[in-house]
């Protein structure tokens, strides 16, 4: 059976689309440190594959990989799904509440309601547009800071980003048939239901370069409305695919028997 790695692709999307580019707002990560990838945290990891082989040589199984793409500094994806629902009903509510006491006052003396109906606008915050090509979780929502508020003319913090979204992944790898990326469907909820895959051939030691597509969001300002707009970006990472064999991660030994002692299994005092 094919081993299963993850690499994390963790970006600063404020700072990419800024800058536009993902060259030192990227920051990559997997789970074969222990067996030999290297620039662990950083653009420039390096995944290490260990084939595995037979007793006679021969390959014995291919290998796969998974990309998780997540964003620097916002809501983390792991929240209830409809967070962000929530939090703008919430809002919602609590600017009902306001109109409706302001109702209340409405025949008391020295009220100005014009300058309470203002406030109650600034605080209610902004819905984003939604359109055919950013339907998702945070299309139609309210506009939340990095702490899960909402964002409104008094709060200057930092708003979230949508999570980024690789469209493709090409290069060296797939062009030499060493790498065969796609995009799959699953029930995880955490990536929208799609994450990218792909199996390794392992029967071919050697270092191959690939290029993952990323799409970041951009909230623009367009005849009054707010929407989010596609930015596409590129990310370079690289494979290492070796013959050495797989290595226990806790003893750095072979694949046999863990060090145990002689006597571990025998009950005490039975010596």
């Amino acid at each position: 059976m094919p081993q299963q790695l993850a690499i994390i692709v963790l970006v600063d999307v404020g700072s990419a689309l800024e800058s536009e580019s993902l060259e030192g707002n990227t920051y990559l990560f997997d789970n074969m440190k222990l067996q030999g990838s290297t620039n662990q945290g950083t653009g420039d990891l390096v995944t290490a594959i260990n084939g595995s082989y037979w007793s006679d040589g021969s390959q014995a199984s291919e290998q796969v990989l998974n990309w998780l793409p997540y964003s620097l500094g916002s809501i983390p994806p792991t929240v209830p799904r409809g967070y962000e629902f929530e939090r703008a009903r919430r809002s919602d509510e609590k600017a009902l509440e306001d109109l409706q006491d302001l109702a209340t006052k409405s025949s008391v003396a020295g009220v100005d309601q014009a300058e309470q109906l203002s406030q109650i606008r600034k605080t209610v915050g902004a819905r984003v547009k939604t359109t055919r090509r950013t339907r998702g979780r945070m299309s139609g929502q309210k506009i939340l800071d990095v702490t899960g508020k909402v964002v409104t003319e008094d709060n200057t913090a930092a708003y979230t980003y949508p999570a980024p979204v690789i469209t493709d992944i090409y290069g060296e790898a797939v062009d030499s048939k060493i790498m065969y990326p796609a995009e799959y469907g699953s029930p995880d909820l955490v990536t929208d239901g799609w994450y990218w895959s792909a199996t390794v051939d392992t029967s071919r030691p050697g270092t191959y370069s690939y290029v993952m597509r990323i799409q970041l969001h951009k909230l623009v300002g367009l005849n009054g409305e707010l929407r989010w707009e596609a930015v596409n970006l590129i990310c370079p990472s690289t494979l290492k695919i070796t013959s050495e064999p797989r290595r226990n991660a806790f003893t750095k030994a072979g694949m046999g028997l863990l060090p145990i002692p002689p006597d571990a299994g025998a009950r005490p005092g039975s010596h």
